[in-house]
């Protein structure tokens, strides 16, 4: 068994069903009444029989979507995210009881790794034996403060709250702690906002030295003969842009309109152009290198909708209606088959010049605009015009927070954290590509929480049947073991004030939202300034490698919403910051470190004769079975590809490369792997060199690793000919 099963309880085992006798409730009206109750707590509006509103959105049934993620169903079909297993098991027991009374027997089949959880002893309050001792409550009428869970919980994945319907108490109970958080969430940011200005005054102060001595200062950056190359043709190009417009314009009518270019996609004509106006639209800088975008809205299997951006070149490629591109049912890799006259990307490219489909999933407080913001050296730019089909994933949230059936001022609206991004988020962006381009399988490519999300989800406890959809899974300064920086001051006040404090600074709904706000009444350069020092302050990350150009514009895409609970699961008391590990636990971490040590001997036997520590042990010569026995991944899991910065302070790559290579995880198969050694967090996606680091083999891995059947109907991308 892996290290990941060992930490977690008998309770919440991989997925087992078997059938229990229960004996019969003593009438139907008792159980109805149970059922009613249960079903009321869990509903998204106070039940009132006068309320047809209300009835229409009572809670029916839980929804196992996962073992470990219950999803609550409502008589609309609604569906509202997570609740505690318990509370989950107990309000699907009652129905069916309630809906058997009287069936000889009573057979009732159950999930046995939520067995425990659902019969467990209930106090006068609500709460479980372990709630009561630890104060937490899962009664929905209880007051917040008894909805936290207790200090000490599952270390990796603690269990959320639950905030039962709003009620006039509960609103106001709400309204409080919105007003507390936006005060001490305030005073918290704006201490960081004053730490990144004091720490600029050094930098300032030397820059204006060099001045005065009349030297250059940015003459020592990296690529500043290429930084001002680049700006001497930005700036031609912008004056010269409605010149070149219309004489394009006049190309492609002497062309004849039935001409769309080269057959690789290598003719793009920009429709917008100019002086850059540093705005937060990703249609805008698509248009300016000769693409377009269409946005479809995402359903995820808890309801919330997320967005998901497709880039095509408008030369040779129409749009689909909005109609289509709306949210779709709530169903990830639906059994039956689409019909043939439905609408697809895919459908507007003949036979043999298909594209193939990557999915780009972005990092923490970003969107997936972050793969945008460098012209024709962005990530997805290069990949959409090498030949192809790109494919932009949002988180939930993001830039509107929206939900099938909640309103932003919900606790439950912001009730998750990275679990659910992995197990919900991921599957349905993955779906919705496959289902509009008729692939089995598409590329997948993360940064930084994007990977965490997906190493996650690919987890053989959590959703591994997901690595079946992915050719492979391409990580770029992939979030798995923490770096030195999670141990600077404002980090460790998060990490050592309780869940409970945590709550009442930061609040239950989004972290900090007056970011945002901050986002739409600031100007784009400003706010580039301002956001550039704050996160530079945060995470160490210097511009050193990016073409400060363009800097006010990479930051017009973050942050974004996020929970405030996202960020405890980062940050708070139990969890990454804690274990500094996002599947081991901080003693499974201690252990692997001392097994690397004993790996030396095993080395030495290798080459000297040694004895092997797997032959002490009674395993196999090659001591593969010891090694893999904590393994966090199946037999499903896809072929990776990773890309560490190797002086990323936030994150430790090399520790997840040495996990690879001592053979921990008998299943995986890493394709590529490269450590740039002068990178740090952001260079993998943000450095002027980027493309000949790190793009080039992207694109060259995502086609090594298509199926062969996609390669045979798909173009072949530029320069990967002899791939």
């Amino acid at each position: 068994m892996g290290a990941f099963q060992q930490s977690r309880p008998r309770e919440i085992s991989l997925p087992m069903r078997m059938t229990i006798p229960v004996a019969e409730p003593r009438n139907s009206s008792s159980s109805a009444q149970r059922y009613r109750s249960q079903a009321a707590d869990l509903s998204l509006l106070p039940q009132d029989k006068d309320n047809t509103d209300a009835n229409a959105t009572k809670a029916v049934k839980a929804n196992f979507i996962t073992p470990r993620d219950p999803v609550i169903e409502t008589a609309n079909g609604g569906r509202l995210p997570a609740v505690p297993l318990a509370e989950a098991e107990k309000l699907n027991r009652f129905k069916d009881e309630a809906e058997h009374h009287g069936s000889r027997g009573g057979l009732r089949t159950i999930r046995r790794d939520t067995l425990n959880l659902a019969n467990a002893q209930e106090t006068k309050d609500g709460a479980t034996m372990d709630e009561s001792k630890s104060g937490q409550s899962t009664n929905a009428g209880a007051p917040l403060r008894s909805a936290f869970p207790s200090s000490q919980t599952h270390p990796l994945f603690p269990q959320l709250p639950l905030y039962g319907p709003p009620t006039l108490h509960r609103n106001l109970q709400s309204l409080g702690f919105q007003i507390i958080s936006a005060i001490l969430s305030l005073a918290f940011l704006g201490t960081i906002v004053l730490g990144s200005l004091f720490t600029s005054i050094p930098p300032l102060l030397s820059h204006l030295y060099l001045r005065l001595t009349f030297r250059n200062p940015d003459a020592r950056r990296p690529f500043y003969e290429e930084e001002k190359r680049r700006r001497k043709e930005r700036r031609a190009s912008a004056r010269a842009w409605k010149q070149q417009r219309q004489r394009r314009k006049q190309e492609v009518r002497r062309r004849g309109t039935d001409d769309v270019g080269d057959s690789n996609g290598e003719d793009y004509e920009p429709t917008e152009g100019g002086k850059d106006p540093i705005i937060c639209d990703i249609g805008y800088y698509a248009r300016r290198v000769g693409l377009d975008v269409e946005e479809f809205k995402v359903q995820t299997e808890d309801g919330f909708i997320i967005d998901l951006w497709h880039f095509f070149n408008p030369r040779d490629y129409v749009p689909l209606s909005s109609a289509h591109r709306d949210q779709d049912e709530a169903m990830v890799f639906p059994e039956h088959d689409l019909k043939d006259d439905s609408p697809t990307p895919s459908q507007q490219y003949p036979p043999g010049r298909r594209k193939y489909p990557v999915l780009l999933i972005h990092g923490l407080l970003q969107s997936a605009g972050a793969y945008c913001t460098n012209d024709d050296d962005s990530l997805a730019f290069y990949l959409a015009k090498a030949g192809y089909d790109v494919w932009l994933g949002n988180n939930r949230c993001g830039f509107q927070p929206r939900h099938q059936m909640l309103k932003y001022n919900d606790p439950r609206m912001w009730n998750w954290n990275i679990r659910q991004m992995g197990v919900m988020d991921l599957p349905a962006l993955i779906s919705r590509v496959l289902s509009e381009t008729r692939f089995a399988k598409l590329g997948l490519v993360c940064h930084s929480q994007g990977t965490t999300e997906t190493f996650v989800a690919l987890a053989k406890e959590q959703r591994p049947e997901l690595g079946n959809k992915i050719s492979v899974f391409c990580a770029l300064a992939p979030a798995v073991y923490a770096g030195p920086l999670i141990g600077k001051m404002y980090f460790k006040f998060m990490r050592i004030i309780s869940p409970g404090m945590f709550r009442l600074v930061f609040g239950i709904h989004a972290f900090i939202p007056f970011m945002m706000m901050m986002h739409r009444w600031l100007p784009g350069s400003l706010y580039g300034v301002l956001g550039y020092r704050v996160f530079s302050f945060l995470f160490n990350w210097t511009d050193t490698r990016w073409e400060r150009d363009l800097r006010d514009r990479m930051f017009q895409f973050a942050p974004v919403y996020v929970s405030a609970e996202s960020i405890r699961w980062w940050l708070g008391r139990e969890c990454f910051a804690s274990q500094k590990c996002i599947l081991a636990t901080r003693e499974e971490g201690r252990r692997e470190q001392e097994d690397e040590g004993e790996d030396v001997r095993n080395e030495q036997y290798f080459e000297h004769g040694k004895s092997h520590l797997s032959e002490e042990r009674g395993e196999g010569s090659d001591g593969k079975q010891w090694r893999g026995r904590n393994a966090w991944y199946d037999d499903q899991v896809p072929p990776f590809a990773l890309w560490v910065a190797g002086s990323d302070d936030l994150v430790d790559g090399r520790r997840l490369l040495r996990r690879f290579e001592r053979g921990r995880e008998p299943h995986v198969r890493v394709v590529h792997q490269k450590i740039i050694e002068e990178y740090e967090h952001l260079d993998v996606i943000w450095a002027m060199d980027m493309i000949e680091k790190v793009g080039r083999e992207v694109k060259e891995v995502i086609w090594k690793t298509a199926p062969s059947e996609a390669r045979k109907s798909c173009r072949t991308p530029v320069g990967c000919e002899n791939v």
